[in-house]
């Protein structure tokens, strides 16, 4: 049989796996894909990263793969839509947020020229590695999501509390939060 590497002890399922494996903790400066990742962190907001996953394809084909020139135009014929679409998350306060932010972003980008300058300005342009043993040790926020939080609601944004950006945060490999013991740390 062969040895399965060793890695964080959240990623169970086979999606959580190859998330965690090709995703989670390694950095990102894409803008596209850093909007995408914060919209689809506040989708999760009281549910599990795993419903998002399984519903991926689903979210992403139902919002125009998160464009946010697409979704600062939807109207509300098109959010009524999307509350009767089963790929996406059917939460009015949701949809309407993932709109909302769509338009956020651009503030946000006018005042700091990209969702990715303004991110990785908080950590220096690089990465916080973090040397957790076990998987209790791994906080839920920091000063740093507490401080982007509080930024991000300034420029009007929904669904960015401290608990959801530290998650984008390990998301989108600001943070390295694998344990020490992980393969792909």
């Amino acid at each position: 049989m062969e040895n399965m590497p060793i890695r964080c002890g959240w990623a169970k399922s086979a999606l959580e796996r190859d998330y965690h494996d090709s995703v989670w903790g390694r950095p990102e400066h894409n803008e596209k894909e850093l909007f995408k990742k914060l919209i689809l962190d506040g989708q999760q907001a009281g549910l599990s990263w795993s419903l998002i996953l399984k519903k991926m394809d689903g979210l992403c084909a139902a919002y125009d793969d998160f464009d946010p020139y697409l979704l600062a135009r939807y109207d509300a014929v098109k959010i009524e839509a999307l509350l009767h679409d089963d790929r996406v998350i059917k939460n009015r306060a949701k949809i309407n947020a993932a709109v909302h932010n769509a338009k956020c972003y651009f503030t946000l980008c006018e005042k700091h020229g990209s969702l990715s300058a303004f991110l990785w300005e908080y950590v220096g342009g690089k990465p916080i590695v973090n040397h957790w043993k076990e998987l209790s040790e791994v906080p839920a926020t920091s000063p740093i999501s507490d401080d982007i939080s509080r930024d991000l609601k300034k420029f009007g944004f929904k669904f960015v509390g401290s608990t959801i950006v530290y998650a984008y945060m390990q998301g989108v490999g600001m943070v390295n939060d694998h344990l020490v013991d992980c393969a792909f740390r």
